[in-house]
Formats: structure tokens, C-alpha cells, sequence
């Protein structure tokens, strides 16, 4: 069982540095928005924000909220942050006491779960009112966080499905990497790096790469009631899984017993640790595996990208404000910083997606890295390769990610075949889902 790293850091700490304090509340006992005081100055307030990722993010994610705070005199943070898997599990006790972070991290993957409890905040009014300016993000840009007619998170990059690798490993293999490759392609690439004890790489998400799957068959992962499955019948999930175990049978991909060790941090990355070729995630990730790696590496489409047009773009993450927040006035404030403010983007330099803002995108583009050129140039090559994103996932969907990641263990423990594995998950999912028939 993995153990919850979830760490709290008052804005003393923060500001140390420049003699600053930090309250020890949180949101819920500041009393509101701040207001002016007698003299004329703000009244104190504090906010929490929360996120998930690795050290680097942490890092410059202190950075930005000190930014904050020094521009913002009166504001003090209380920063909140762990890896991905433990990021919600503590989020989760959290919204049951009624207690979540004013701002918090949001995935599109919790998206429907969160916003359709009516946990999250609609930010329409903040943006109609230029407390979140909006004025240079595009409407698909926005769309993407919207539920129930809602918008209730704030896009702050945008992605793109991409595959990290390592030339020198790719050459010292003898492989090529075509443009166009396919997942059938991997079954050479794996044999080839299996033969020099290197893996084709540690894992693939089953949640992310499975709906990704469907996408180049012409279907989807969801019904549009979000009552059901999308995809007809079994075929895709026979198909796509038959191929996932003879890969992990043939030893290209880490054993499920050291997945299962992992924390999802860059730095645990197989790539970055230099023993596997690949590393397949999103097009923000590509910066922190690299910068892990403290090597050069490189970026490609996924395999089977040009098929039925399945690469698309996605919101990276987004920002939303609790229902419950004392203080969304501010907390709104705080996400239009983030996303638009450049000084604070030159800390990002969009390691949480490509910039929403085309202002700051074109601010940003004369100090960038060669590194992060590659994935401003591959987000903005895969808008022109791709088609549009499906719609956020339905309530339930965290409950059937995980029937999905248990059923494919389940095959590949040989507890169930491909076909039966595929038959059992249809049938639980849609009891999952049928709960959101009207």
C-alpha cells in the first residue's frame, strides 16, 4: 500500500527569505475575501492551493506562489502537493469532510466526478466580470472544462498524447523510429531491445492508452449518456489487450510487481532511469522526464496516430475553486495569475501543457529551451494532425479506470483470458455506469 506524501508548506517558509510570515488557517477561518481595512490596506487572507507532480513541479510551483505573495503583499499560501496516486487519495477525505484545497489541480479524468457532485465552483461569473481574463484563450480552450453547461475548471495547457524516447539507446539498438510507426511496429522494437536487456518501456496507462485504442478503430470509450460503454462490442478490447500481454509476456514491459512500486514521479521513470526506450504519457511530461534524465532525449507521435485521426489535444490539467472555498474571489484571482500572467509563465515555461493564452504563448517563445521548443512545435504539429478530443468522462469513470487496470491484471496473471477478461469488464462497467441513466 502506498503511503500518502502529502506535504503542507505555510507561506513562512516561502518567505523566509524576505521576512514574510505565514498564517497557520486555512481557507475556511479567514472569513472571505479580503476587504480594506481602516487604513486603507487589505485585510490578510489566506488561501490553499493544491497540486500533483513531480519534484521539478514542486519546485518551480513554490516559485510561482512566492511570486504571488510578493505581488500580493496581504495573500499568504498554504501550498499542498504529492504524486499523482496520492494526490487523490487525500483529496478524496477531503471533499467528503467538505474541506478541499480554495484552488486545486484538477484531471479530466476526475472532472465529471468532482463537477457533478457539485464540488466545484462554476468560474463563469469571474471570467464575465475580468476577474479571470480570458479574452486572448480560445472557446475550445475553455470548453474542455465545462460540466453541465458549467465551467468549472480552468485549462492551463494544452497536450498532446506523445511518446518520449532515447536516441542513444534507439542507435546503439539498431532501430529505426519511423514517423508513421504502428503498434504492431513494437513487437520487432521489443524483441530488438529485449535481446540488449532493455525494456520497450515500463507500462501503458489503461485509462489513457485504451480510450486512445478505440480512437484509431473509430470509437469511443463512453456512450454519450455517459450510461454505458461506447464501443459496440469486444473486438477493440480483444484486440488491443491481446497485444498488451504478449508484450508483457515477452519482457518489454516492467513486471506488475515493480509497477506497482512506482509513485508516477519523473524521476522513477524508467527512461530516465536508462532502462527502457520509451516513456509514453502526455506532451507536458516530456520536459520532466527529460530534465530527470539529465540526458537528451526525444519526442514522437504515439503509434497509430494517423489512423481514423485518433491523436487529439486535450487540457493538460486544470485549476478549479471548491464550492466550499470562504475566499473564490481570491482563489479566482490566483488561477488568473497562472494562466495569464507572463512573469509567472516564464517560471512554468509550460511544463503543465502549452499556454491557453496566446499572449503569454508568444511571450514565452524567444526564452524557451531547445527542450521545450520540441514540445511547443509538437503540440502545435499535433493541432494540425489530430481531430477533437471526446467529451470528459463521465461520473463513474474513476470506477471503471480502476475495474479496467484490475481486469487487465486479472489477464495477466492468467486468472482470466483476453475474451473473458473483455466480457466481465463490459458487464461491470456498465453496472458502473448505468447509474447515470436519467
Amino acid at each position: 500500500m502506498k503511503k500518502v506524501m502529502f506535504t503542507v508548506l505555510s507561506a513562512a517558509l516561502l518567505l523566509s527569505a524576505c521576512g514574510g510570515g505565514a498564517g497557520n488557517g486555512s481557507s475556511s477561518n479567514t472569513g472571505g475575501a479580503a476587504a480594506p481595512a481602516a487604513d486603507g490596506k487589505k485585510e490578510p487572507v489566506t488561501i490553499r492551493v493544491a497540486w500533483w507532480g513531480g519534484q521539478a513541479r514542486h519546485d518551480y510551483t513554490l516559485k510561482v506562489i512566492e511570486l504571488y505573495q510578493q505581488k500580493h503583499p496581504n495573500v499568504k499560501i498554504e501550498s499542498e502537493y504529492a504524486a499523482f496516486d496520492d494526490y487523490w487519495k487525500k483529496l478524496a477525505p477531503q471533499a467528503a469532510a467538505n474541506g478541499l484545497p480554495d484552488v486545486f489541480q484538477m484531471d479530466i479524468s476526475y472532472l465529471s466526478q468532482y463537477g457533478g457532485r457539485g464540488q466545484l465552483e462554476d468560474l463563469e461569473p469571474y471570467t464575465k466580470n475580468g476577474t479571470i481574463n480570458v479574452a486572448d484563450i480560445s472557446e475550445n480552450n475553455l470548453s474542455g472544462g465545462k460540466v453541465g453547461g458549467k465551467l468549472v475548471a480552468m485549462n492551463v495547457g494544452s497536450n498532446a498524447l506523445q511518446v518520449t524516447y532515447d536516441p542513444q539507446m534507439l542507435k546503439d539498438a539498431g532501430i529505426t523510429l519511423k514517423q508513421d510507426w504502428t503498434f504492431a511496429d513494437w513487437d520487432a522494437i521489443g524483441a530488438q531491445l529485449k535481446a540488449k536487456g532493455k525494456l520497450l518501456a515500463s507500462d501503458l496507462r489503461h485509462d489513457v492508452y485504451f480510450p486512445y485504442y478505440l480512437r484509431t478503430q473509430g470509437q469511443k470509450m463512453y456512450a454519450e449518456d455517459g450510461a454505458s460503454l461506447g464501443y459496440a462490442d469486444d473486438k477493440p478490447f480483444v484486440e488491443f489487450y491481446t497485444m498488451y500481454k504478449k508484450w508483457y509476456d515477452g519482457g518489454y514491459l516492467l513486471p506488475l510487481e515493480k509497477q506497482a512500486q512506482k509513485k508516477g514521479t519523473p524521476e522513477e521513470d524508467e527512461v530516465a532511469l536508462g532502462n527502457a526506450l520509451t516513456s509514453n504519457g502526455w506532451s507536458n511530461q516530456f520536459l520532466l522526464v527529460n530534465t530527470a534524465a539529465k540526458r537528451p532525449l526525444e519526442i514522437a507521435p504515439v503509434p497509430n496516430w494517423n489512423q481514423n485521426k485518433a491523436l487529439f489535444l486535450k487540457p493538460s490539467m486544470y485549476l478549479s475553486i471548491a464550492k466550499s472555498s470562504k475566499v473564490k474571489e481570491e482563489a479566482a484571482k490566483f488561477i488568473d495569475f497562472f494562466v495569464n500572467d507572463i512573469e509567472a509563465n516564464k517560471i512554468i515555461k509550460g511544463e503543465r501543457g502549452v499556454p491557453v493564452s496566446s499572449k503569454v504563448k508568444e511571450a514565452l517563445m524567444p526564452d524557451l529551451t531547445p527542450e521545450q521548443k520540441k514540445v511547443f512545435e509538437y503540440v502545435a504539429w499535433a493541432e494540425k494532425n489530430s481531430s477533437q478530443m471526446d467529451p470528459p468522462s463521465p461520473v463513474g469513470a474513476v470506477e471503471v479506470d480502476k475495474l479496467l487496470k484490475d481486469t487487465v491484471e486479472q489477464i495477466i496473471y492468467k486468472k482470466l483470458t483476453v475474451e473473458e477478461g473483455a466480457a466481465k469488464f463490459r458487464k461491470d462497467a456498465n453496472a458502473i455506469l448505468a447509474k447515470n441513466k436519467k
